[in-house]
């Protein structure tokens, strides 16, 4: 579905990401993986063209999508949902939600988009008339992908969605990738918990000082030398 190939990517003069390349199949969960610093989310950015790359390809279903603006991308069914969470804090949760159908693709299906999402979060469906920037970190986390799913995606790009939160709400959020996925959405998850991303990844990337160093099956990857001293502390 997803194909990005050997990219380079600059911030002003400063090289970013010098060579990464990976592929997300259909309904599958991918996992991009690394350091502090690696090109993860620049990564994301890059697909999304909210920066634009200087060297490489992407393409999603056989069509190279870099020279697209990030509009025609969302269209496509390609949804970002950033580290940080991004949401309108003086806004309801409802009205997040109903931002997030706002692309000429979803608002049809916006009823339909509801409902599934607060089948997925039950519990947006109780915070609905809530104001965003009240609810917790782990309740915003739900908010923020619940309104990545309202645009009806086909690929779901997730951002550090575990970052500062609790183990307990942790655990529900992968919870939540694994009930994404088995509605059809394939995810490309970048993530700093790498064990928990290889319970819930089918194939995992590894990225380092830019470039892509390892990739693989995540039951492979997880038994790899380099995988188990770096980053699992075995």
């Amino acid at each position: 579905m997803l194909k990005v190939e050997n990219i380079a990517v600059f911030y002003r003069d400063v090289q970013a990401i010098r060579g990464v390349s990976l592929e997300v199949p259909e309904r599958g969960i991918v996992a991009l993986l690394g350091p502090n610093a690696a090109g993860k989310s620049t990564t994301l950015r890059a697909i999304s063209n909210v920066i634009t790359i200087r060297s490489g390809r992407i393409t999603f279903d056989g069509q190279r999508i870099d020279h697209l603006p990030l509009y025609k991308i969302v269209e496509m069914g390609v949804i970002h949902v950033p580290e940080g969470r991004g949401l309108f804090s003086t806004l309801t949760v409802r009205e997040n939600l109903e931002m997030g159908g706002y692309s000429q693709r979803a608002r049809k299906h916006l009823r339909e988009s509801l409902a599934q999402v607060l089948d997925i979060f039950p519990v947006m469906k109780d915070r609905q008339v809530q104001m965003a920037g009240s609810l917790s970190g782990g309740e915003q986390q739900m908010c923020s992908i619940a309104r990545g799913m309202m645009a009806r995606p086909r690929l779901l790009m997730i951002d550090e969605m575990s970052l500062g939160l609790a183990p307990r709400i942790v655990q529900q959020m992968f919870e939540v990738v694994r009930k994404i996925a088995k509605t059809g959405i394939a995810v490309l998850l970048v993530e700093q918990q790498i064990q928990r991303a290889f319970q819930v990844a089918q194939f995992a990337y590894i990225l380092e000082n830019g470039a892509t160093v390892l990739s693989g099956p995540t039951n492979d990857l997880a038994r790899h030398e380099h995988v188990k001293r770096v980053y699992l502390g075995m």
